[in-house]
């Protein structure tokens, strides 16, 4: 378990907290690209890590991401026009810029003054795979945006979307750090999926490694044929996780405040996403808000009858089913209450690896995986993958690119009830 002072640093992300601090040192998704398609079209609220924000596409195409309240004295701007290279306030005809630049004060008798003086609250952001990236920190500590895959291929290569989840952030980045949890929750009683080896196979291990980038999680299987089943997921400071879905997915959960989030799932394709055979189908459980349609008021449209014949938890979809999960936990979960097992070794990993860096920040020393140098910018090794191998066989010669110089096997001390020392004997503690 958590102690509840720790669990506090990991879960609390707003202006001020030490956990807000670290992830603000990131580039984090602000919004889908698709939001602002339109240069000079309207403002979308943003609301992202206790801030009020909109994004909007200028009249020139750039995307700003700037504080959602006038300068002046307060007005939305989610309400203002989008003008002349700025969002131009309803209230007196402001007009700030996406560098939060006021441009014009048309009421005002000195307005180089205002200009001079004032400078509103503005982001940069970074557009890729559809996503609109922020950073929210210190201007002299922007990094540089890391290349992973999914910023060396066309956009047509990728797809992604965006669900609103009723828990804080940490909730859903754990479950995709849980491997174990593919056995049960998303197990299928009936078809071809029925006898996957992930749903079928026994004998589950667990290990992680340390890498430049976060944390490497594997889990291995013993399947019924006496075969080797290997997956590979991949924590991406801060919020990120990669998973070996259908396809390669990159899982984001960007904190809205304390007890909401965005879940951003973005797919990385090998080739053009209008020619994959199996792609994204989440968009068919959203409603236009980004909402799920099957949520926690209405107990995720749970069936009965299908959890009896058809699938493990009565529920249509993984979004659905891990939405289930995480927001029925409650808003934020207490970790002071839980009690742990061995399947969650990567859990633990993930929350020491977080809390290290919020700690070492606030002792003055630089976060993790911050990218200041483009011979530093190589993330190739930044992946998921699941692969049946020989029983005998090293995944490692399979999947040769996960090498990363830095990996090396975990073994920090497990802080959670282990009455009988097996998790310590398991990470060599």
């Amino acid at each position: 378990m958590l102690s509840r002072e720790d669990n506090d640093l990991l879960t609390l992300t707003g202006p001020g907290t030490p956990a807000g601090a670290l992830f603000r040192r990131y580039w984090i998704p602000a919004c889908l690209s698709e939001e602002v398609r339109e240069a000079g079209g309207a403002p979308v609220r943003v609301p992202l890590m206790g801030e009020s924000l909109v994004a909007f596409r200028d009249t020139s195409g750039r995307v700003g991401l700037i504080g959602e309240h006038c300068p002046h004295r307060g007005a939305s701007l989610y309400y203002g026009r989008n003008e002349d290279c700025g969002l131009r306030c309803l209230y007196h005809g402001w007009l700030t810029n996406a560098d939060g630049e006021v441009l014009e004060t048309p009421a005002e008798p000195d307005p180089d003054a205002i200009r001079r003086d004032v400078r509103h609250t503005a982001y940069p952001t970074h557009e890729v795979a559809g996503i609109v990236f922020a950073y929210l920190g210190p201007e002299d500590k922007k990094p540089l945006f890391p290349a992973y895959r999914f910023t060396e291929i066309p956009a047509t290569h990728t797809y992604v979307t965006k669900s609103f989840q009723e828990c804080n952030y940490l909730q859903g980045l754990e479950g995709e750090c849980d491997s174990a949890h593919l056995s049960f929750l998303h197990r299928t009683l009936t078809g071809p999926l029925a006898k996957r080896a992930i749903f079928t196979s026994r004998q589950p291990k667990y290990a992680h490694e340390r890498t430049n980038f976060g944390l490497r999680l594997i889990a291995t299987r013993v399947t019924d044929d006496e075969r080797l089943y290997v997956r590979v997921s991949s924590f991406v400071m801060p919020v990120s996780c990669w998973v070996a879905a259908r396809n390669r997915e990159a899982h984001i959960y960007v904190p809205i405040d304390d007890t909401h989030c965005w879940r951003y799932d973005l797919g990385i394709l090998d080739g053009p996403a209008a020619e994959a055979r199996s792609i994204d189908d989440r968009r068919e459980f959203l409603g236009p808000d980004f909402r799920k349609r099957a949520n926690l008021g209405n107990d995720y449209l749970q069936d009965r009858e299908m959890q009896k014949h058809e699938n493990f938890t009565g529920m249509r979809g993984f979004l659905t089913q891990d939405s289930c999960v995480t927001e029925s936990m409650g808003p934020r979960f207490d970790r002071s209450k839980e009690y742990l097992g061995q399947s969650d070794l990567g859990i633990v990993a993930v929350r020491n690896r977080l809390l290290r860096a919020i700690k070492g920040l606030e002792a003055g020393r630089e976060p993790p995986h911050i990218v200041t140098r483009e011979a530093d910018n190589d993330f190739t090794h930044v992946d998921a993958c699941q692969v049946t191998i020989d029983r005998g066989a090293d995944w490692r010669e399979v999947l040769v690119h996960l090498a990363a110089e830095e990996a090396v096997p975990g073994t920090e001390p497990p802080p959670f009830h282990d009455p009988d020392g097996q998790l310590k004997r398991e990470t060599g503690t």
